[in-house]
This record gives C-alpha cells, sequence and structure tokens, in this order.
C-alpha cells in the first residue's frame, strides 16, 4: 500500500527531539524499512538534526519536512494565526497543517495515518478525504470532543493506545473500527546488562537501602507529591530511600520548577533518603533503573497507557502503581496496584510489604520481566500494520 504519515506537528521524525509518539512512529518505519512492506512517506516539522540521519536513505520510507522554524515560517504562522480564528489547534499547528495540505493534495494515498491528530482528521474529512486513520495515544476524542461525531464519521480505522482509550471513543459509539493497539519500547535496551558508570555508591546509596525509583515527569498528575507523602510516613526505616529519576520536560515550565521546589521542601526533613537526579537522557535511564530494588510509579490521573511501567517491567523491577486509566491492563497480575482513595497510605502498606518479603519481590521481578516481552517493537509494528492491512 501507499500510506502517508501525519505526525501532529510539534517534534521531528525520525525523533531526534525525543517525544513518545514519535519514538513510537519511529518503531514502525524501522520496521517497514527492513521489511519493505508498504510504501510510505512522512510528513514532519523539519529540524537540521534530521539532516544526517540514517532512516533518511530508506527506500520505502520516504519524509517530507516543513518549515515551520525559520523567520518566514515565523511570521507566516502568526499572519495565519491572525487570518485564521476558532480553529481547533492553536495557530502553529493548524499552520503546520496546511503546509503538509499544500503538498498532500497533490498526492494519492491507498491510506493517510494520522498521529494523535483528530482536528487534522476533521479537517481532512471536511475536505472529502475519506481514507483516514487515527492512531490516538491521548483523551482525545470521546463525546464530549469537538466536533466528535464528524471526525468519528469520517474514520476508517482508530487505533487507541489501550482498552481505556478505546472506551473513551466508544461513548461516541461503539464501533468495529476502534481497536487497541498497545504501545511498545525497546525492550532490549532495559533487559541488556551493561557496564555502567551509574552505581548506587556514585548517588550516595549504599549496598543495605532499599532503593525506591520513580521515573518520568515530574507534575502534580504523575503522584510524586503523594509519594514523598509516603516516604514520610515511613521516615523511621532508614533503609529505605526514594530516587525521583526525571525532570520538568513539558507543560508549563515556570509551574513545574515551582513544583519541583515544592517537593524539595516537602522531603526536607528527610532529605538524606532521597536523590533528585534531575534530567536524564532517555539512554541513560536503563542504568538508574538497574540500580533500584522496585519501582513506584503513582499516577493520579487517568494514564492512556504508561511507557515507564513497560520500562520497569523490562528492567526486571518489583512494580507499585494505581488504578489508573490503561495501567492495569499492562501489569494486572504481575505488578502491585493500589487505589488512588487514600493512596499515601496505601503506598506506604504496599512499599512496607516488598520491603519484608524478598521473596516475593524476586517472584514480581520475573513475572514482570515476562510480561514486558508483550509490548515489545517489534511486536507493536507487526500488529500496526496487520490492522491497516485489514481495511
Amino acid at each position: 500500500m501507499k500510506l502517508a504519515i501525519l505526525t501532529c506537528g510539534m517534534l521531528p521524525i525520525p525523533a531526534v527531539l525525543g517525544g513518545a509518539v514519535e519514538n513510537l512512529i519511529d518503531f514502525y518505519l524501522e520496521y517497514n524499512d527492513r521489511k519493505k512492506l508498504h510504501d510510505i512517506t512522512v510528513y514532519s516539522p523539519w529540524d537540521p538534526k534530521v539532516t544526517s540521519h540514517s532512516a533518511l536513505s530508506s527506500s520505502v520510507n520516504h519524509y517530507v519536512f516543513i518549515d515551520v522554524t525559520s523567520l518566514k515560517a515565523r511570521v507566516a504562522r502568526r499572519l495565519y494565526g491572525y487570518l485564521h480564528h476558532d480553529e481547533y489547534y492553536n495557530y502553529f499547528i493548524e499552520y503546520y497543517f496546511e503546509k503538509v495540505y499544500s503538498q498532500l493534495k497533490y498526492q494519492n494515498y491507498d491510506y493517510i495515518i494520522l498521529e494523535n491528530s483528530p482536528g487534522h482528521a476533521y479537517k481532512l474529512s471536511k475536505r472529502v478525504y475519506n481514507k483516514l486513520v487515527l492512531h490516538l495515544n491521548n483523551d482525545l476524542l470521546n463525546s464530549k470532543s469537538r466536533y466528535h461525531e464528524d471526525i468519528f464519521n469520517g474514520l476508517s480505522l482508530i487505533l487507541t493506545c489501550s482498552n481505556y482509550i478505546k472506551g473513551r471513543v466508544s461513548t461516541i459509539q461503539p464501533a468495529n473500527k476502534i481497536r487497541t493497539l498497545y504501545n511498545a519500547i525497546d525492550t532490549k535496551k532495559f533487559t541488556s546488562l551493561n557496564v555502567s558508570p551509574i552505581n548506587r555508591e556514585s548517588l550516595g546509596f549504599t549496598e543495605k537501602d532499599f532503593i525506591l525509583v520513580y521515573s518520568g515527569r515530574i507534575n502534580k498528575d504523575k503522584g510524586v507529591s503523594e509519594l514523598i507523602d509516603a516516604i514520610l510516613l515511613l521516615k523511621d526505616i532508614p533503609e529505605i530511600k526514594l530516587m525521583i529519576l526525571g525532570g520538568t520536560f513539558y507543560g508549563n515550565a515556570i509551574n513545574e520548577d515551582e513544583f519541583v521546589s515544592s517537593l524539595k521542601m516537602k522531603a526536607e526533613s528527610i532529605k538524606r533518603k532521597l536523590h533528585f537526579t534531575g534530567f536524564i537522557p532517555y539512554e541513560n535511564v536503563p542504568n538508574y533503573l538497574r540500580i533500584a530494588d522496585i519501582a513506584v510509579l503513582p499516577s493520579m490521573w487517568e494514564e492512556p497507557f504508561g511507557l515507564t511501567i513497560v520500562e520497569a517491567m523490562a528492567s526486571g523491577l518489583p512494580l507499585i502503581t494505581t488504578r489508573s486509566g490503561g495501567i492495569p491492563e499492562i501489569c494486572e497480575g504481575v505488578a502491585t496496584i493500589v487505589e488512588k482513595e487514600n493512596v499515601v497510605n496505601n503506598l506506604k502498606e504496599a512499599i512496607l510489604d516488598l520491603y519484608h518479603h524478598p521473596e516475593k519481590r524476586r517472584q514480581m521481578a520475573a513475572a514482570a520481566l515476562e510480561r514486558a516481552k508483550m509490548f515489545d517493537k517489534k511486536s507493536y509494528a507487526e500488529n500496526f500494520f496487520a490492522a491497516i492491512e485489514s481495511l
């Protein structure tokens, strides 16, 4: 098939600047390059880092880059925003879409795959495109969404990252065209053992410490504050320590910085039990996870999927998490899942349980490693193309 991939317009493909959705796109493009399955054209914002990327030499994956950062483009974006009001997205994304469309409309594709952008589906369906696939990684299309009926009816297939998100889309209407495609990671990066300069001693821990690790963005939705509250309840057990792995990546950086400062103030009385690593490059994350005894990822919002859950499992870590969104689908049966009601005490009790039961930890670690195999990038790519080919 001849396919077009239309990104949401925020980060480039190849994923030289990171991004969860962008990495997932790279996974299936890498697989397509190896297997030579389909002729794919990817429309993406341009970034100078993509220029020398090896992916651009593919014979089956083609990249069309849209300039959104030059002075000329920035002026044009602003002008577009001034002339076009009340569009689905902000002027930045809408300008990007129109630049893509100026090239897309001269091509004939079997299907256009829209990554996490129902607003683009709305515009294309109104322009009489009827072979559209929407791939959703967030709760962006439900009965409360803008133009939800028009968007839903204009799509041939909706792929959702979890059954939770599938359920949210189904509030518009249940349909066979909504299918779950679980997200994935490169599990080998987390399971392989390599020599690393990162060890307990380098981070101020000892071999006797019982290290909990939190990994991911640090914001109010992710439950970091509640986790610190649980550690405060465990302050009389000196061996229990917490490593907070991550930084403030998205959103309002000023507010998030203030939030991190508030966490450190809260933890002042137990500061010797906590270690904030700050931002860690993704390729180094496995080295940090490996020094921990357990992972605690207490998401307080309805998490669409939870890639950090899979990363912890692939690292062979016993896991404590919350009943939030799509998380139970990933780790039910291999993790301790606590309820969000009275979450601080629930976390404390779950941590104590694993602290006192090393054999249970070993069993959970083995089960987590096995479960993580379900979410490898190869299986993800195979399932992605199987869904497209079924149309």
